[in-house]
């Protein structure tokens, strides 16, 4: 084997999420170039796609690819996260206003 292809769906619970995570992916994905492993273009049916090659597996540790892959993963989910709060609290803030007149 020469390569492996780790292929992830970012859970998304709601419209909110499902509109943020996509928006989100094709942002990382113009980027793909500044990460080596990640792919332009994720497998269907999936949010985001690694191809770690070997020589990825002689050129850096094993550990810390797996290591980059889980970290780069919990703040994508941090980072969506963060956003639908954002979303929701100016939602919040806008319906106040429209309701105040």
């Amino acid at each position: 084997i020469n390569s492996v292809r780790v292929s992830i769906a970012v859970k998304q619970a709601d419209e909110i999420e499902k509109i943020l995570c996509h928006k989100f992916m094709r942002f990382m994905m113009m980027r793909a170039e500044n990460f080596f492993i990640l792919r332009r273009k994720p497998v269907e049916g999936y949010d985001i796609s690694f191809l770690i090659t070997n020589f990825h597996t002689e050129q850096m540790y094993k550990h810390k690819l797996v290591d980059f892959v889980i970290h780069f993963m919990e703040e994508i989910d941090k980072e969506i996260s963060e956003m639908k709060l954002s979303v929701n609290a100016r939602a919040r803030i806008v319906a106040e206003e429209f309701l105040k007149n």
